[in-house]
């Protein structure tokens, strides 16, 4: 979706590099990493979304699906991760973090990029089953709150069931689990004989994934399966990048 019109339009006086996000969301983390690995300065504006910080009238009016994470740059909103970071690519673009748009590689980046991007709501589904379904749970209250504010029906399905006394079905569990031993074993294949996703070059690619790791794996993910992503999930992790978007986040979790 990328740059969308506000209806809070406070937001539009913002100058600089503004972010909204969560410290334990993966789509905040890809954001966070980005910045560090350009050195931007940026504002930041903490949402949690376990205690329902997102779900009012002023977010949706910033990010209309209630969703984190959100950037605002000299005023202009921007939304969904991946389209977040491609824009800090193209206007901060040292260090660069794509290869040249004429390449194959490039070509690479972005399947990747979108592969991640289709397969979001089987990572949530992941990790409401195994963690954080209970936290997330809404009340007929708080239900009834996030239904007067969202109007994205596959959203509201997903909080519903999750919600539900039954939670989520056991049909729709498996099948996300289905697609992401898919997804990480043809990630597998992909890193075998080279350091990062598309080559020898750590890009927007392994910014992308590597959030999805950490998630998953705190829900007991079986990565013993894949050596590789192993030994790729070692070398991102070293970066200060990481450190510093990634971990020093969470280890504020208090």
């Amino acid at each position: 979706m990328g740059i969308i019109a506000p209806k809070n339009k406070a937001v539009t006086e913002y100058r600089g590099l503004h972010l909204y996000h969560f410290r334990h969301s993966n789509c905040s983390m890809r954001v966070r990493m980005t910045l560090e690995e350009k050195g931007l300065e940026w504002t930041s504006h903490h949402l949690n979304l376990h205690t329902g910080e997102n779900v009012t009238p002023e977010y949706f009016g910033i990010h209309p699906k209630g969703l984190v994470p959100t950037l605002v740059h000299d005023g202009v909103v921007i939304i969904e991760s991946t389209d977040i970071i491609d824009h800090l690519d193209r206007q901060f673009p040292d260090p660069p973090l794509k290869p040249p748009p004429d390449t194959g590689q490039a070509d690479a980046v972005a399947r990747w990029m979108h592969t991640a991007a289709d397969n979001h709501i089987h990572v949530k589904t992941y990790m409401f089953a195994h963690r954080l379904g209970d936290v997330m749970s809404k009340n007929d209250t708080e239900l009834a709150a996030y239904r007067e504010l969202q109007d994205n029906e596959e959203l509201l399905q997903f909080h519903e069931e999750n919600s539900s006394p039954e939670g989520l079905s056991g049909e729709r569990v498996a099948g996300s689990t289905q697609v992401l031993l898919d997804c990480f074993a043809e990630i597998d294949r992909s890193l075998d004989g080279q350091a990062w996703l598309t080559g020898d070059a750590f890009t927007l690619a392994d910014i992308t994934w590597i959030p999805l790791h950490v998630s998953l794996d705190n829900a007991g993910f079986p990565f013993h399966r894949y050596a590789n992503v192993a030994r790729w999930k070692d070398a991102v992790h070293a970066r200060p990048s990481f450190e510093r978007a990634v971990r020093d986040w969470i280890a504020g979790d208090g």
